[in-house]
């Protein structure tokens, strides 16, 4: 699509904070008005606007983006979105840990078990763990505590968390990113333990380096998304 506009700014609505075109405010691909919650959220997507050239590429537009999905996907089934979410505390990342070489094992109890620790600490929730790729069955009563811990954030803390979780394998680490309790660094790092080590022993692969960059480029938006409606 051709650039149509000349200047991108925020404003307010009733709804709440929008985003301008020309002073005209920006609609969903569903044709809802993009209200978001805090004016640095809008200010951070009018920028995403003014910085497009001649073409618009919404591939830019990661904030742009994930406000779309809060409004046309996550805001009609909301509850399904919450429990989806929730339930990759069932086959967490953290979980499932390497037997051998010891090297792998020892990254992987360094950087998990502290954040496992913290889910028990912070929610009251041990997660099972396991050596291999055998499923272990985790508490259903931690599994329920995990979904009313998910379940009170709002569509677009929804939109954001999801983005964490699914790119990190991780209700864990998504929960740690989302109030602060891990750095978007040191959270990309703790989901690809076992590809950097891969990586090392093997060497890269160019086709997995395209992929890791694109997911941990969503996992950094999705991140500043939920900063800038907190801020």
């Amino acid at each position: 699509m051709k650039r149509f506009y000349t200047e991108a700014s925020a404003g307010d609505a009733e709804e709440g904070a929008v985003v301008l075109l020309d002073g005209r405010p920006v609609r969903t691909p569903a044709k809802a008005l993009l209200a978001v919650p805090g004016q640095s959220l809008a200010e951070a997507i009018a920028e995403e606007w003014a910085a497009q050239a001649e073409e618009i590429d919404p591939q830019t537009m990661p904030l742009m983006r994930l406000a779309c999905t809060a409004l046309d996907r996550v805001a009609p089934q909301r509850d399904a979105v919450a429990d989806e979410i929730a339930r990759y505390a069932a086959t967490d990342l953290l979980c499932y840990r390497a037997d051998a070489p010891r090297e792998l094992a020892d990254r992987q109890d360094e950087t998990w078990r502290p954040l496992l620790d913290w889910l028990a600490e912070s929610h009251g929730v041990r997660l099972q763990t396991t050596v291999g790729i055998m499923p272990v069955a985790q508490d259903e009563a931690g599994l329920d505590r995990l979904r009313k811990v998910v379940g009170p954030h709002d569509i677009f803390e929804l939109a954001a968390l999801h983005t964490l979780v699914s790119v990190s394998g991780s209700l864990v680490i998504g929960l740690a990113l989302s109030v602060g309790r891990l750095e978007p660094d040191a959270a990309w790092r703790a989901s690809r333990i076992d590809d950097d080590f891969q990586a090392e022993r093997w060497g890269v692969d160019p086709e997995a380096e395209r992929l890791a960059s694109v997911a941990e480029a969503d996992l950094r938006a999705a991140a500043r998304f939920l900063g800038l409606i907190r801020s």
